[in-house]
């Protein structure tokens, strides 16, 4: 059974529950996905017992031998039938179904995913705690042991299945010491519990590694990858870990970053390190998935030619194609990390030959800790429809497949986002991160309007004018989160190490890269060829043209790419001075307005709902009114320069 006192947001709604009153297996196999459908069915659809009658309501058949994970839904006379060539996809099919039933869609619906690899990435660590984590402890670990909750984990991983997630790692990509310790002995015995669980929903589980395991776990003196002795260590340990847990996916690696172990430490190329631990899994059928957020953490601000935006280009191109083919290399979606508004990375488009994962962040790190409202998709949907111009349909969604020399090793992860709290992500609507995250994976097509609603509309019994009040607080918080912090990309001006909250010069004298520059006559960190760190040249010819000349750089990406003075004209007629102010006041002020709707629906929501988003907008306006009258009074004392509406600035 579901542990009851979970909230199972979009698989929970007891109203409208679809009618299938019997289901029947055609070809049934010994397969764990397909006892998993069993177990799933009576859940989904209250009251669906299993029949041996093919005319049942629900007929699930296997046909055709593709290997892709898609499904057809139809409509037949006595029911409905789901038809695909994999079990796995045949679980797709009846949580699409289940789906498609609750929100009225339309059948007959054929869908298969447009991304090979559909992944989330834990930062969990073994204490419980959760880096970037905000809602609750992690679901896995307890005090330094195995949670043991396998209730809790089934929960999840129907969660994740029911939006065609396949593909999970549990614990932190900074790898801290007991964790190094994962991939041998007892530990294995635990992490298999967790491996067969998510199995049987068709999820593949990973470990994130340290890369000086030989020393800290093995007792060898050195983890340089191009020595015999260290290369055979990961072979034993890989065998070992595939002789316990058979269905294993594979190592993450993060390596030479922010203190992290890595090949440099002996002089070595990432292309050496991924590939000697590629060769060593590769006999079991295992993957290294290798992070590209690698640069250069202790920067001196005083140097104006550094530039970290510029470092995973830069480290990783040369290495293009040499890479063994059983590595992927995962990028972030922006070249600094996981901004509310930054240009995507160059790498994709740049990188022809290399399997390559592109990566998201569901947790809201720098958007809002799920105290904010923060909804992401439309951000993640800005960067797979972008056009690299590197060709005809050059779009991320596409080049991160069509430069995979294997495309079924492309994809994409994203850092999650739940922990113990009872609904999953702390922020009751932030679980609508979690939810369009998994569909955009699955459907690269979908709109993030069309995902909202979908959210909506199984999480909540609501009249449609009402549902729609929901659906506009979350379709206009990305861009409402933008306009009181960081403007026109400028990016970072957050609390130092927590990243909430505002700090304008927090990061401004420090090692990390993230600099803003203003002064008394403008504000921006110039990029250009002509007259800063040439950041510009490493995208496509086109792409490097816009960026580079002021007139033709978006101005939403306008600071990241240019320091221009406060009198500079933007394409809307305002000057940035004016922007700043006015996307400052209107940020509190639609906080405000999201307060007001929420209200209006209490006597429609349960009590705890209710409570739970209506203190977090409680505690979002406190945070967008200090970042409106720092930011506005800082740039006002920066560049003397008064708003245009006499509006309150303290000075």
């Amino acid at each position: 059974m579901i542990t009851k006192t979970r909230d199972l947001c979009w698989l929970n709604k007891k109203v409208h529950q679809p009618d299938i009153s019997g289901y029947h297996i055609k070809d049934k196999k010994d397969s764990i996905v397909l006892k998993t459908i069993e177990r799933e069915l009576p859940l989904l659809f209250e009251g669906a017992e299993p029949s041996d009658e093919p005319g049942s309501s629900l007929v699930l058949s296997l046909a055709g031998d593709d290997g892709n994970d898609g499904y057809e839904i139809r409509k037949t006379e006595t029911g409905y039938e789901i038809t695909a060539s994999t079990e796995t996809g045949l679980l797709y099919g009846v949580f699409s179904l289940h789906r498609i039933l609750i929100t009225k869609g339309t059948l007959p619906f054929k869908s298969r995913p447009d991304q090979s690899i559909r992944m989330i990435n834990h930062w969990d660590n073994f204490d419980g705690s959760i880096e970037r984590g905000y809602a609750g402890e992690s679901i896995y670990y307890d005090s330094n042991n195995f949670r043991g909750d396998m209730e809790i984990v089934r929960s999840y991983a129907r969660l994740l299945a029911s939006t065609g997630i396949n593909a999970i790692s549990i614990n932190n990509v900074n790898v801290h010491k007991k964790e190094t310790f994962f991939i041998k002995g007892e530990n294995l015995k635990e992490i298999r519990k967790i491996a067969d669980l998510f199995g049987e929903y068709g999820i593949r589980t990973f470990l994130a590694i340290n890369f000086a395991a030989p020393i800290v776990v093995g007792g060898l003196d050195t983890a340089d990858p191009l020595l015999p002795e260290v290369a055979a260590w990961w072979e034993k340990v890989a065998a070992d870990i595939y002789k316990e847990i058979p269905q294993f996916g594979g190592f993450i690696v993060k390596a030479d970053s922010e203190g992290e172990p890595g090949p440099f430490t002996y002089n070595r190329s990432h292309e050496d390190g991924a590939n000697m631990l590629a060769r060593a899994i590769k006999p079991s059928g295992g993957i290294i998935i290798w992070r590209c957020f690698v640069y250069n953490c202790g920067q001196d601000w005083r140097d104006r030619t550094l530039d970290r935006a510029m470092a995973a280009y830069d480290i990783f191109m040369e290495h293009d194609g040499k890479f063994e083919d059983n590595v992927i290399l995962q990028i972030k979606n922006g070249p600094i990390d996981f901004q509310i508004r930054e240009p995507n990375s160059p790498l994709f488009g740049a990188l022809k030959k290399t399997n390559q994962i592109l990566e998201f962040q569901i947790t809201q790190e720098y958007t809002g800790h799920q105290v904010d409202i923060c909804y992401l998709v439309p951000m993640w949907k800005e960067t797979l429809d972008f056009d690299t111009r590197y060709g005809k349909d050059a779009y991320i969604r596409n080049e991160i497949k069509k430069n995979s020399p294997d495309p079924k090793l492309s994809g994409i992860a994203a850092v999650g986002s739940v922990g113990m709290d009872t609904n999953w992500t702390g922020n009751k609507l932030a679980q609508a991160n979690l939810y369009g995250y998994g569909r955009l994976v699955w459907d690269n097509s979908l709109s993030s309007e069309a995902i909202a609603g979908e959210w909506v509309n199984l999480t909540f019994d609501l009249p449609r004018e009402e549902a729609a009040k929901i659906m506009e607080i979350l379709t206009t918080s990305r861009d409402v989160y933008e306009d009181y912090t960081c403007p026109l990309a400028v990016g970072f001006m957050c609390k130092p190490t927590i990243h909430y909250g505002v700090d304008i010069d927090g990061y401004e004298y420090d090692r990390w890269g993230t600099y803003h520059y203003a002064d008394r006559n403008g504000v921006g960190r110039e990029r250009s060829v002509a007259n800063g760190t040439g950041y510009t040249r490493q995208y496509s010819d086109d792409r490097f043209r816009e960026y580079e000349d002021l007139s033709t750089c978006p101005d939403e990406l306008l600071l990241f790419f240019h320091h221009v003075p406060y009198t500079h004209i933007l394409r809307s007629g305002k000057t940035v001075i004016q922007h700043i102010y006015d996307t400052h006041f209107a940020g509190v002020e639609k906080v405000e307005q999201y307060e007001e709707v929420w209200e209006s629906l209490e006597p429609l929501l349960d009590e705890e709902c209710y409570r739970n988003v209506r203190e977090r907008l409680k505690k979002q306006k406190e945070n967008a009114i200090n970042w409106r009258d720092q930011i506005n009074t800082y740039f006002y004392r920066k560049s003397g320069i008064p708003d245009a509406h006499g509006r309150v600035i303290y000075d």
